[in-house]
């Protein structure tokens, strides 16, 4: 019996990551359309505006990519740092 090499799990495949990201793109388009059918009554006036989650929660991500990128920068050490 011939074992499949773990390349050719269906996770990896080309062809189910472009399906995957389709169906998320998908989603989060679905759930920005259903706030105009669905009102959302805020605790502040931002956070009534219009896909404010949505603009928010993307804003957030890139902060935190960002913030980490400048830590990875700080906090670097060479290579041979823990050698004698």
């Amino acid at each position: 019996m011939k074992v499949k090499p773990d390349s050719d799990h269906w996770l990896v495949r080309s062809s189910t990551i472009r399906k995957l990201w389709i169906g998320g793109i998908a989603i989060l388009a679905l759930t920005v359309i259903a706030q105009l059918f669905v009102p959302i009554k805020g605790y502040f006036v931002v956070d009534g505006w219009f896909a404010f989650a949505a603009i928010f929660g993307f804003g957030c991500c890139v902060l935190m990519v960002v913030v980490a990128k400048i830590m990875g920068k700080i906090l670097k050490r060479e290579e041979h740092y823990y050698d004698d």
